[in-house]
């Protein structure tokens, strides 16, 4: 019998995260899923769609304990995940430039769970990933690449997925001797609940944009690189760091 792959989500409480939890239940993976809202209706309805292939969990991808608590749930079910894939994220303002008063407490909560928070899993579940798939899948942004910045606003954001992006090598670095990968992919522009209320304004919805991520998931998971692959999920084409 063949054994049900094993991944692990963050940000599942809606949006991409969300949808990403259906699209890999539907292939008949097992899901461990964590996000803020506990309980989560959405989740609660899958847990009875898809039974025992759901795990469903509190997780706050900015706190320390939360994340280690995640983790030693996750190992207590599974010694190996074939996928870990971080998704957290927190928008901030996207409005002030350098020349307003600007709210740097929120640029470092940002910051925390955009940017440390993959890190944060990457460490506590390093062992069953490198036991499973040897594979890291962070969801970043062409707001994180240098090359393409053109913002005069965004700080928080900007910055979390630049250094997203940066800690992403360091650990592809560690694990690549390995045969352990990270993968970042930009979703696109999406529909999305990020800045706290619905903003219709995107090209893709959560849907499409979770489907363009499994698919270069899949056909790009292979792939053992000197550097990560930096994506866009809805083309495939390579982003400039």
């Amino acid at each position: 019998m063949t054994r049900q792959r094993q991944v692990c989500i963050t940000g599942t409480d809606r949006g991409i995260g969300l949808e990403l939890v259906k699209g890999l239940l539907r292939t008949g993976c097992t899901v461990y899923a964590g996000g803020i809202a506990s309980p989560n209706p959405e989740l609660e309805q899958l847990k009875e769609q898809f039974p025992g292939q759901l795990h469903a969990f509190a997780l706050d991808v900015g706190s320390d304990a939360s994340v280690q608590e995640a983790a030693e749930r996750i190992r207590g079910l599974t010694p190996a995940l074939d996928m870990l894939i971080n998704n957290a994220a927190l928008l901030g303002d996207t409005g002030k430039t350098v020349e307003d008063k600007l709210d740097f407490d929120e640029m470092q909560r940002v910051y925390d769970v955009t940017a440390l928070g993959a890190i944060r899993m990457a460490n506590a579940l390093l062992e069953p990933v490198m036991n499973g798939g040897k594979l890291i899948v962070n969801i970043s942004s062409e707001a994180g690449s240098i090359g393409n910045s053109y913002r005069e606003a965004w700080f928080g954001y900007c910055m979390a997925k630049a250094a997203l992006n940066m800690g992403s090598t360091i650990i592809h670095n560690r694990i690549r001797k390995d045969g352990g990968r990270v993968m970042l992919l930009h979703p696109g522009w999406v529909k999305t609940f990020m800045s706290g209320t619905w903003n219709d304004a995107g090209t893709h919805t959560p849907q499409e944009a979770a489907a363009h991520i499994l698919r270069r998931i899949e056909e790009r998971r292979g792939e053992l690189r000197e550097r990560p692959l930096y994506l866009e999920a809805d083309t495939g084409n390579e982003l400039p760091w």
